[in-house]
C-alpha cells in the first residue's frame, strides 16, 4: 500500500503501565510508517520519558487524576474505575483543543481498552474510535465470557471439578478454571469491570497484538462474537522497526556479560515491572539457579524484591560467580542474544511474544490474571515451555532450569519455539497475515 499523500492524524490513548505503553507506541510507529500523523495523549509525569524516544510523534499532556502508583493501594479494579471516572472531562478538553489545532482532521481515536473514558469525547465530537487490546485474543475471549457470568453462581461452580473442566466456547483446551480471575480482587467487582471493558459502545473495530498463527481459534470466535472488524497486527514489536519505549532505565552492561557466555547456556530471569516476590522465594530462586550450574541473568527490581538485601553471603558469592543481576534489562536484545537458552518469565503477553519471536523456550511462573492463561498456552497449546506451580523451592528451580537448558525435553521445546518464530516473522512480512491486517487497518482508517 502506498503512503497516504496527506497525513491524517490518529490520537492514541495509552495507559501508563510498561506492558501497555510499549505495544501502543509500537502501534503508533506502524501507523506512522503508513503515513498517519500520530498524537499521543499521556499523563504529565510520563510526557518527557515518552516523547524523547519518538521525535515524530506529537505528545499532549492531560492532567493526571490519579497516579499509576495508586494501583498497588487501591487494587486494579478500583484504580481503573477511579481513573476512568476522573479523566473523562480533561480528555474532552484535550480533544476539543486538538480539533481546533488540527483543523478538525482527526481520523480516529485509538484507546487502550482500559482507558474507556475516551469513548465519551469521541461520541461528543463525532469521532471514530477503535479499541486496542495489548493482551492476547484468548484473554479477550475470557473477559467476554466473564462479563456474562453471575459472580455467586461462578464461585459455586468453580468448586465443582466437573464445572472447572468444562471447555469455554468450544476453544479446547481453554477451560473455566483457566479464566483470568486470579489476583484481581473481589470477583463481583472484577466481573463488573469486565462488563464495562467489553462494552464496545460506538467502537468501529478492535486491534489486538497477536497473530493468526498463534490464536486462530480465538480470533475466529471474536470475529463472530463482536460483529466489527478485528485486526490482529502482532507481534507489534516486529511489525514496525521498534524504537525503545521503556518507562524504566535499561542496564546495557548485561549484554557485555552475555557476550562472554556459551551459546544457549544462560537462563534469563525477569518477572516484569509489577510482580512482587517474597524474601523466602528470592532465596530459593538464588539457590536453585546456582545449583543448576547454568549461568543466569536475573532482573531484580529492589522495590519488588524486598529480600534482595538479605541474601546470605555464601549465596551472594555463588550469584556473583554464576550470574549477573540488573535492575532492568533491554529484553528484546537479551532474548535475541545467542547465549540465552531459556527465559524464566511471569508470562505477561509482551514477554511471551518477545520470547517466541526469538525462539526461546520458557519457564512459566505466572503471578496474576491473564499470566496464568498465557502460561497454560505456552505449556499445553504451543508446547514451548514448562510451568512452575505451587511453592518455589530450590530443587524445583534446579530441575526446571536443567529440563529447559540441558535435557532433550528442552531441545524439543526449542525446536517448536523456532517453528513458531519462523511463522511469526513470516506473518509480518509482505503477504503475511499481520502485514495484510495492518494494510487493511490503514485503508479502514483512511476511509473514516
Amino acid at each position: 500500500m502506498e503512503k497516504i499523500a496527506e497525513k491524517r492524524r490518529i490520537v492514541l490513548v495509552p495507559i501508563a503501565l510498561q506492558g501497555h505503553m510499549n505495544p501502543m507506541m509500537q502501534l503508533g510507529q506502524a501507523l506512522n510508517l503508513k503515513g498517519f500523523a500520530i498524537t499521543v495523549v499521556v499523563g504529565e509525569s510520563n510526557l518527557v520519558s515518552s516523547s524523547k524516544d519518538f521525535p515524530d510523534f506529537q505528545f499532549v499532556p492531560i492532567q493526571e487524576s490519579i497516579p499509576v502508583s495508586q494501583i498497588q493501594i487501591l487494587g486494579p479494579v478500583e484504580f481503573l474505575k477511579k481513573l476512568n471516572r476522573t479523566s473523562e472531562a480533561s480528555f474532552k478538553e484535550c480533544i476539543a483543543q486538538l480539533l481546533l489545532q488540527q483543523g478538525n482532521d482527526i481520523a480516529c481515536i485509538i484507546y487502550d481498552e482500559l482507558m474507556y473514558f475516551s469513548e465519551a469525547a469521541a461520541t461528543e465530537f463525532k469521532l471514530p474510535i477503535v479499541i486496542f487490546s495489548t493482551a492476547s485474543a484468548t484473554n479477550q475471549v475470557c473477559v467476554r465470557v466473564l462479563s456474562k457470568l453471575d459472580a455467586k453462581k461462578f464461585l459455586i461452580d468453580i468448586e465443582d471439578p466437573e464445572e472447572q473442566d468444562k471447555v469455554v466456547g468450544n476453544l479446547h483446551p481453554l477451560r473455566y478454571k483457566h479464566l483470568p480471575t486470579w489476583g484481581m480482587g473481589p470477583l463481583e467487582q472484577f466481573l463488573e469491570i469486565c462488563r464495562i471493558v467489553v462494552n464496545k459502545r460506538t467502537a468501529s473495530a478492535v486491534i489486538i497484538n497477536t497473530a493468526s498463527c498463534l490464536e486462530s481459534s480465538s480470533l475466529s470466535w471474536l470475529n463472530q462474537e463482536l460483529g466489527i472488524p478485528v485486526f490482529p497486527l502482532g507481534p507489534l514489536h516486529i511489525t514496525a522497526a521498534s524504537t525503545n519505549s521503556s518507562l524504566l532505565e535499561e542496564d546495557m552492561s548485561c549484554i557485555e556479560w552475555l557476550n562472554k557466555q556459551k551459546p544457549r547456556s544462560v537462563i534469563y530471569v525477569s518477572f516484569g515491572s509489577k510482580a512482587h516476590i517474597e524474601t523466602k522465594e528470592v532465596l530459593e530462586m538464588a539457590w536453585g539457579l546456582s545449583n543448576s550450574n547454568q549461568p543466569f541473568l536475573w532482573v531484580i527490581r529492589p522495590e519488588s524484591t524486598p529480600g534482595l538485601e538479605s541474601l546470605p553471603e555464601e549465596v551472594s558469592k555463588i550469584v556473583s560467580a554464576k550470574g549477573y543481576i540488573v535492575k532492568w534489562a533491554p529484553q528484546n536484545e537479551v532474548l535475541g542474544h545467542p547465549a540465552v537458552g531459556g527465559f524464566w518469565s511471569h508470562c505477561g503477553w509482551n514477554s511471551t511474544l518477545e520470547s517466541i519471536v526469538e525462539g526461546v523456550p520458557l519457564i512459566c511462573r505466572p503471578f496474576t490474571g491473564e499470566q496464568k492463561l498465557n502460561a497454560m498456552y505456552i505449556e499445553s497449546v504451543w508446547s514451548v515451555g514448562i510451568q512452575i506451580e505451587g511453592k518455589v523451592e530450590r530443587g524445583v528451580v534446579e530441575r526446571a532450569v536443567k529440563r529447559l537448558l540441558v535435557d532433550e525435553e528442552g531441545a524439543c521445546m526449542r525446536e517448536r519455539a523456532h517453528v513458531l518464530k519462523d511463522k511469526l516473522k513470516a506473518s509480518v512480512r509482505s503477504g503475511g497475515s499481520s502485514y495484510n491486517a495492518l494494510d487493511e487497518l490503514a485503508n479502514y482508517l483512511e476511509k473514516k
